[in-house]
């Protein structure tokens, strides 16, 4: 079943007031900045729409359909569904993407927000030097590090947003050339 414009914009507007494990914006605010960052990066539309819904899988409709899998993995198999592997890869990358830039990056933990710093215990950590290496030799991986720093920055309660009809046109455009 394709995902209609009218289901995206209900997803994403059921974001709204949820909130994001202790920092200071709500999921749809944190969502739309990443798509924002996406867009000032000028990723195309499928890296935009993979940067919008990294954290789908905590709208209360993934969460239901997927409800024994961690966010990432209900969002991507929600991005495998709906939008396609590449997307569903950096999607469910975007969380093990924090532990390979805390293990390659030497100031990158120094960016983390506090709840960011406390899930990473949770998450397992820095990556060793065998998942590092795995890790970066994904096609997609610079792609789901990428999604993984915009999803760090995409915190600040007055930080600029990408418009839902921003959204909907990338999603028009990824259709039209599927």
């Amino acid at each position: 079943m394709t995902l209609t414009r009218e289901d995206l914009a209900g997803l994403v507007d059921g974001l709204a007031g949820l909130p994001y494990g202790g920092e200071p914006v709500d999921q749809r605010s944190h969502a739309l900045q990443a798509g924002w960052f996406a867009a000032r990066h000028g990723a195309d539309d499928e890296l935009l729409l993979a940067a919008v819904l990294h954290d789908i899988g905590r709208a209360r409709a993934v969460q239901a359909e997927w409800p024994e899998l961690p966010h990432e993995l209900s969002g991507a198999e929600f991005a495998r569904r709906h939008l396609g592997e590449r997307a569903a890869w950096i999607i469910a990358q975007h969380v093990p993407a924090k532990r390979y830039l805390v293990a390659t990056d030497t100031e990158y933990h120094d960016h983390l927000s506090p709840a960011s710093v406390a899930s990473l215990i949770v998450q397992g950590g820095p990556m060793t030097a065998e998942e590092v290496a795995e890790f970066a030799a994904h096609p997609n991986a610079d792609e789901a590090v990428l999604v993984r720093r915009w999803d760090d920055d995409a915190k600040d309660p007055d930080g600029p947003v990408l418009e839902t009809a921003d959204v909907l046109a990338a999603y028009d455009r990824f259709l039209a050339a599927r």
